[in-house]
Formats: C-alpha cells, structure tokens, sequence
C-alpha cells in the first residue's frame, strides 16, 4: 500500500474496553480484540483507530493519562498490544492509537511533581498563574459542567490552566522540553508499530496560552515539526487531527501558507458532518451541497475524514441556531437525548426511528463523499444508546455480538450495562443474529464496504456536484480519479424520483449500477434514472484502463 493508504481506507473506531473480554473480568482488553480481527476483515476494514489505550484513573473514559509510555493494565501488556499490531498487520490492517497531549491527568508523576516545588524540573510543563486570571471562567470545552478553565491549587499556591475538567491540567506546549517529550512519545509508538495518531484537540496544542490573554497566538509551527517527525520515523505514518474550527482556519492545519501540506494529513470534516445531519433532518441535500462548494481547496495529500457517528456527541455548533432547531426537532426533541447544549448524545439507528431505509442511504451517502470514511463500532449492526448513562456514555456501551448474556461481551460484570430489551437490546441487535441473515444491516454493510474499496475515485479522486435542475431531495454527485469516474445518487425523501443525466452519456463506457437499495432498470443513456424513497445509487460512468 502506498505512502497515502490513507486515502484508499475504511476507518473502524472503538473503545478496547467496550468491545470484547477476553478473561471474564467485565472489561475489554487486547486479546479480546485480537480475537475479533477476523470479524473486522470480513467487515472489510483496513483501519482501526483505537480510543485512549494509557494507563489512566478513568475520571474521563480514558483522556486523563498518567503515562504515555504504556498501556492501562486492565486492557493488558505492551506485549498484548504488540500482539495485536502484529496479527492486525497479518490481515492487512494498520493501528493508529488516540495521542492525548493537550493535557495529563493531575496524576500524571509530571504534575504531582509539578505542585510540589516551584523548583521542580516539571513545574513549567503547565501553564500557572500566581494571581487569578482575569479569563478564569471563559473558554470552556464542557459548559455545564465545567465552571472555569484557571483553578487554584493549594498545594502549588498559584492557579493552574485547564481547557477541559480541573483534572487535566495543560502541558505548556511554549516550554521546548515539553515539545521534545511529545515527539518521543510518538517515535516510542511508531517504532512499536502504530501507523499513526488521532490527535485530540490540537488547536488547544498549538495554542500558546497566557494568563488573562483571550486570544492567544497559534503555533502552527509545531504541527510540521510533529509531521517531519513521524514521517522521519515511517514514511507512511497519519496524523489525523480533531479540530473544529472556523472553515476559514482549516487550510492552516494541513499546511503552510506555501499550500505545502506539511502538517496535518487528515481532519475530521466536522462542517460536513453538521451538515449531513441536517440534511438529513431537513429531507434535502442543500446544506451538503453548499459545503460541497465552498470547502477550502487542501494542498497536496491532505484529505478528509468524513464521519456520521463517532465517540463524542453530533455537535451542532457550526450551524445557526434555527438549523440546530430543526435538528434538534427531528433527532433529539427530549433533553436527555441533548449535551452541552449543542449535541445529540444518540446513535443513528434509533435517531432514524429504526427505518432501515434512512440507514442505508445515510451511510451510502457518507461512504461516497470525499475523503476518507470512519465508521463507529456496533453502527454496523445498528446498536442503539443507553440515555441512562451520563453524558457520553449514552453511545459507549459494550458490543453486542450474540444472544448470550451480556450480548456475548463477557461472561463477568461489564464495564458498562449491556443495552437489553426494547428494538436495540442485545436479544434482537446482535452480529450473530445478523451474520445468518443475508439481507441484515451487517450483511448489506460488507456489501457496500467492498464495493466502496472497488471504487477508488471516492477516496484519491474529486468530488463534484452535479450541477442541474434535481427532483425534491435528490442529491446527485460525481468522483473522477485516475483510475476513472464515479456517479452517486441519493434521494433523501420519501417520493419516487426520475434523474436525466443524459449529458453524461458522451462520458459512459457501459456505465451500469454497481450498487444499489434495490434492482432499477437499466441505466441505459443515464436519461431517465429511477431512484425510490431514501433511494441511492452507485453508478459506474467509466474505467481507465492502466
């Protein structure tokens, strides 16, 4: 695979001790995952990103580490996870692992250091205040739950930043030995075997914080020291970067001024997300389409990572408020269902009422638009949420993979309670279940994954709207690549519909469906496209020939 494999892949995420237990202790751990690799090549994934895998007190699921050097025993060794990478590696999948830096957890030997001396070599790797800052209670990544973002430590005798909760304090990324320290971290990982990193919150890495100063500089400077480092290490290792900031900004992340893409390879596309989502909500392609045109041009090798679900709530932040009322109306009208005032905290199954049809063209529209896509553990199967638990947790419940107890995740106490009952409980939404079923969800999604990997245009090529009078709801889109061109239909409402892509017809050499929610007529001279309700269509205009 070349050094871009990145842009030929299907991301799978999951959290280790949510997804299998190997030993009966109610947690999932590395042997476990090992032990479903097979399920994930059938699944047709080439990708894992694997959720915070450090040691850690577990106040935040696992972002609050007190050593980057190793792994939280309860999921196992460093040789269980070297273990893994190796028989991952076999089935031709890479790892890339959470990279967690923005803060420590006020465990973390650094910082206990830190507030015991003002002389300790530690202190100045986080950020102090001896007065009260007068930004303490701005900026903060939890509102709700979160009251300030500067808190006072007596032990320290001075105010200590931090972004998220006051038990992960920040590093200062302005001291060189933190920077240093962080480029170890990443060779120790790479040199272990990780293809590369999820970075959490880089713009708050970057971000030069200073006491009282509300708007501090950005040093995207360090973001091509982190790239020249990793790639020095292994020429094909990723960074992929959480940042979700002004549209404007992105093109800062991927590369200089120079439009050199020396920084971030990947970013998560949080625009389109919001943007699909309501579109969905709203049964029309308009939001997606006007994100289509308008996304900044990325140097180079940078791409993007496209997502419906991952591990944090649907954030709804970068749309106006009416926009999130309509969201917020169709998707999330209780507010248990609601976080921190701008987020779905639900999976998509039960946010689509279940309809099988909504599903699929949600995620055939997802997987066919630009850039790389991510899929969440158990979306596959349509697992559900738990709005009994706190926060988050609401979609970070154990696996389900069969009709035994705790749907087959452990034969001792879970983690965390195992959905059960109702639609989504482990007795009906399970792989079992639909591995013997040739028409489930799973099925029709290792269907779709394997045509999605016949179909390289979509991932290393570009992506166009079809730019002509559309039925109601029909989005319609092109990908041309070297290897040649792609046309994507997609009706996101509930009327049948006829498309005339007749102008195509010059392009075509036996253009014909190669994916589909049911059996259409012949696509002929592409002028009088059937597409049903919530239908989609995957039409192949043209191969180049090598």
């Amino acid at each position: 695979m070349s050094e871009r494999w990145y842009t030929e892949s299907v991301i799978y995420c999951l959290d280790v001790e949510t997804f299998q237990d190997s030993d009966g202790d109610g947690i999932g751990d590395f042997q476990g995952l090992i032990s479903r690799l097979d399920y994930l090549t059938r699944l047709g994934v080439n990708c894992l990103w694997l959720h915070p895998i450090h040691p850690t007190p577990g106040r935040d699921d696992g972002y609050d580490a007190t050593d980057f050097y190793n792994v939280d025993p309860r999921l196992g060794t460093l040789g269980d996870f070297a273990e893994l990478l190796h028989e991952a590696a076999g089935r031709g999948i890479k790892v890339i692992i959470d990279l967690v830096v923005n803060h420590t957890s006020d465990e973390h030997p650094w910082f206990r250091s830190a507030i015991a001396s003002k002389d300790s070599p530690y202190r100045d790797w986080y950020i102090w205040s001896d007065t009260e800052p007068a930004d303490r209670r701005q900026g903060m990544v939890f509102p709700g739950e979160q009251s300030e973002t500067w808190t006072y430590h007596r032990k320290a005798r001075a105010w200590y930043y931090h972004r998220f909760y006051d038990f992960q304090p920040d590093l200062n990324f302005a001291n060189p030995r933190v920077r240093t320290e962080i480029k170890k971290v990443l060779a120790f990982w790479i040199q272990l075997g990780v293809a590369g990193f999820r970075m959490d919150a880089v713009p708050f890495i970057i971000e030069l914080t200073e006491p009282g100063r509300a708007e501090a500089p950005m040093d995207f400077a360090y973001l091509s020291e982190l790239r020249q480092h990793v790639q020095w290490r292994r020429g094909d290792a990723v960074l992929i970067a959480e940042a979700n900031v002004e549209p404007e900004r992105l093109p800062e992340y991927f590369g200089d001024a120079g439009g050199s893409g020396n920084r971030i390879h990947m970013l998560f596309d949080f625009m389109l997300n919001g943007r699909l989502v309501l579109a969905l909500a709203r049964q029309n392609p308009e939001p997606i389409v006007e994100w289509l045109r308008t996304t900044p041009k990325l140097p180079d090798g940078g791409q993007w990572a496209t997502f419906l679900r991952n591990h944090d709530e649907i954030d709804l932040s970068r749309l106006t408020a009416e926009q999130r009322g309509d969201v917020f109306a169709e998707f999330g009208p209780d507010d248990s269902m609601k976080l921190y005032d701008r987020g779905i905290r639900r999976r998509l199954a039960p946010m689509l009422g279940g309809d099988r049809r909504r599903l699929e063209l949600a995620y055939s529209l997802q997987f066919t638009l630009r850039g790389t896509p991510v899929l969440r553990y158990g979306e596959e199967i349509g697992m559900g949420e738990d709005l009994s638990q706190p926060g988050r947790f609401a979609i970070r419940t154990p696996m389900q993979w069969s009709y035994t107890g705790n749907g087959g995740f452990t034969d001792g106490t879970p983690i965390r309670p195992v959905i059960a009952g109702g639609d989504y409980g482990y007795e009906k939404v399970n792989v079992t279940a639909q591995r013997h079923d040739d028409r489930s969800l799973l099925a029709w999604f290792e269907r779709m994954i394997r045509t999605l990997r016949e179909s390289p245009e979509v991932g290393n090529g570009t992506c166009t709207c079809i730019d002509q009078p559309m039925p109601p709801g029909v989005l319609v889109h092109r990908a041309d690549g070297p290897t040649g061109t792609m046309v994507f239909l997609h009706n996101l409402g509930t009327a049948e519909a006829e498309v005339d892509l007749g102008q195509l017809a010059a392009e075509g050499r036996q253009p014909n469906d190669v994916f589909a929610d049911r059996e259409y007529r012949e696509v002929g001279d592409l002028s009088a496209l059937e597409l049903g309700p919530y239908g989609y269509r995957w039409i192949r205009l043209n191969r180049s020939m090598p």
